[in-house]
């Protein structure tokens, strides 16, 4: 059974039940309250009736029809017996309503115990033991109470009325209600049943309230943007690392099945150490892959300040310790701290920066790469620039293309894929990197970094 008819049928049927409860309670104490008047408008006719013989002091026949004749319509379909101290019958009312066990009813009548109740069907019956100017007297009254229970079928109709028009209300308010409490749910389950991980992830809509459902619907919307994180990162990876290292592999199975038909040892021994270079620069390719399928699918986060300054002081000192000879000059535009702090991935940006410093030593004729930090509206800008052979323009086009090597690459090992990876990594920090030579002497790379 779904929760919502569950919420349905338990909310309704609690309430009713109440309800129900409610208006049993309220026939039942009327009930009682009727019997309970008109058994005392029973024991006042004893009493007037009794005080009206005393004070006449006459029990002819005429007298007794004559009060018969004023009293009969009192109380509908009335018996009304009175006795003396000895028990014996002084009055009787005219009607023909048998007033059933009187004996043992009279007998009961003592002055121990001076009121009895009981019922016959529907009449009531009463007995009372009254002393009055010093006499004992008994009476016993039968009567049926026409106008009370005509109250009481009428308050039965209404209540019964009434239940049954709360009952509709209550039961379409609960389907109402329950529709509105189950919603996240039934949101939950319908975008669970049509969730596709191909489409751009769109959480479901959730109040602000803090309830259960509200709670396990933004659980949910987490749930599901870890899991188009993950697949989306599976995505990406197999994309990039299929597309990608299709040509590197095909190019170190080559250069091995040469060196397969090589038979000079000293040949066999330099082009194994090569490739093994080659080797360790695929396995960094595959890790800068695997960093860029991360952040394309929003699994790293980007919120990591950083001083953009430090971070390429870091690179620079690496790679003076793997070319001693080689000497990066640093030149500051931007002076105050906040101007160098931004946003970042630390892994990815890192990866970028040791990418373009490497191609600045690799290309270099001098030894030399000069780095200038720039701060422009809202962002900065680092240049590295050094000397050597530069990009044609024909090749500038094809600059941040897959497995594209320009002229000035010839002699150098590599596969093509470093500028692409930089541009990847610039890219998904928002920013820009550029190309351009100096005097047909000098290669210029410029990246533009947001500072928010």
């Amino acid at each position: 059974m779904k929760i919502r008819n569950k919420i349905t049928i338990y909310f309704s049927v609690t309430i009713l039940l109440i309800t129900g409860f409610a208006f049993l309670l309220i026939y039942f104490l009327y009930a009682y309250n009727r019997e309970e008047e008109f058994q005392m408008r029973q024991k006042e006719k004893i009493g007037s009736t009794l005080q009206l013989l005393a004070q006449i002091k006459q029990t002819d026949n005429e007298l007794v029809e004559e009060i018969d004749r004023l009293t009969i319509n009192s109380l509908f379909d009335e018996k009304l017996l009175l006795f003396n101290d000895k028990k014996e019958l002084i009055y009787s009312s005219l009607d023909d309503t048998p007033v059933p066990f009187s004996i043992t009813l009279l007998s009961s009548l003592n002055a121990g115990n001076r009121w009895i109740e009981t019922k016959d069907g529907l009449y009531d019956v009463v007995g009372v033991y009254i002393e009055s100017n010093g006499r004992v007297y008994y009476g016993l009254s039968k009567a049926f109470d026409s106008f009370g229970y005509a109250k009481l079928r009428y308050l039965r109709f209404i209540l019964f009325i009434t239940f049954m028009v709360i009952s509709i209300i209550i039961i379409l308010v609960s389907f109402f209600l329950s529709g509105k409490i189950t919603q996240p749910l039934a949101a939950v389950t319908q975008k669970i049943s049509h969730y596709n991980f191909d489409a751009k992830y769109e959480p479901i809509y959730v109040n602000s309230s803090k309830n259960e459902v509200s709670i396990l619907a933004r659980q949910f919307n987490k749930l599901m943007q870890r899991m188009n994180e993950v697949y989306s990162f599976q995505k990406h990876a197999i994309h990039h690392i299929s597309h990608e290292l299709k040509t590197p592999i095909a190019v170190l199975v080559s250069n091995f099945e040469r060196i397969e038909k090589e038979t000079d040892p000293v040949k066999i021994k330099s082009a194994i150490s090569i490739q093994k270079e080659d080797t360790k620069n695929l396995g960094e390719i595959i890790n800068a892959l695997l960093e860029i399928a991360k952040a394309e699918s929003g699994t790293v986060s980007k919120q990591d300040h950083i001083r953009i300054d430090e971070m390429i002081f870091d690179v620079a000192d690496e790679l003076q310790h793997i070319h001693p000879d080689f000497l990066f000059s640093i030149e500051y535009e931007a002076e105050k701290e906040h101007e160098l702090t931004l946003p970042a991935n630390a892994g990815l940006l890192r990866s970028a920066f040791v990418n373009l410093m490497q191609n600045a030593v690799a290309y270099s004729n001098d030894n030399m790469a000069g780095i200038k930090f720039t701060n422009v509206k809202n962002a900065i800008r680092i240049s590295i620039e050094n000397r050597g052979k530069i990009i044609t323009e024909k090749e500038h086009q094809y600059l941040f293309q897959h497995f594209v090597r320009g002229e000035n690459s010839k002699g150098k090992r590599g596969f093509g894929l470093g500028l692409v990876l930089v541009h990847k990594i610039i890219a998904l920090h928002n920013g820009t990197v550029t190309y351009k030579s100096r005097n047909n002497s000098s290669n210029i790379f410029t990246i533009t970094l947001p500072l928010s």
